[in-house]
């Protein structure tokens, strides 16, 4: 993760992604520098916009935690619990997608 952190503190800096810059970052935390991690970071870094990821990471809808319910009335349709569920579902996977998406693009 540390790698990840100092390419999007360049990043945020305006400084170029490059091996030596990334290493300065990591030896000025005191993190000890793997030569191939930083090369692989690197190379993956210049086929990805990094602007562009971290605007649809900040776009994504963060969704609420699901508040506590009352029991349903004994009377109630089976079909709005299966609506229910179908939603929570379609949650799920797009939090999934996301976070794939995400990890896919820092290895």
């Amino acid at each position: 993760m540390e790698y990840v952190y100092a390419s999007l503190l360049l990043h945020s800096a305006g400084k170029e992604i490059t091996e030596e810059n990334i290493k300065k970052v990591l030896e000025a935390a005191g993190i000890q520098v793997d030569e191939n991690r930083v090369k692989m970071l690197v190379a993956a870094l210049k086929e990805i916009n990094i602007e562009e990821v971290i605007k649809q990471a900040t776009a994504a809808p963060v969704v609420p935690a699901a508040a506590p319910t009352a029991p349903a009335a004994a009377g109630a349709p089976a079909e709005e619990k299966k609506e229910e569920e179908e939603e929570e579902e379609e949650k799920e996977v797009s939090e999934e997608e996301i976070a794939e998406g995400i990890s896919s693009l820092f290895g």
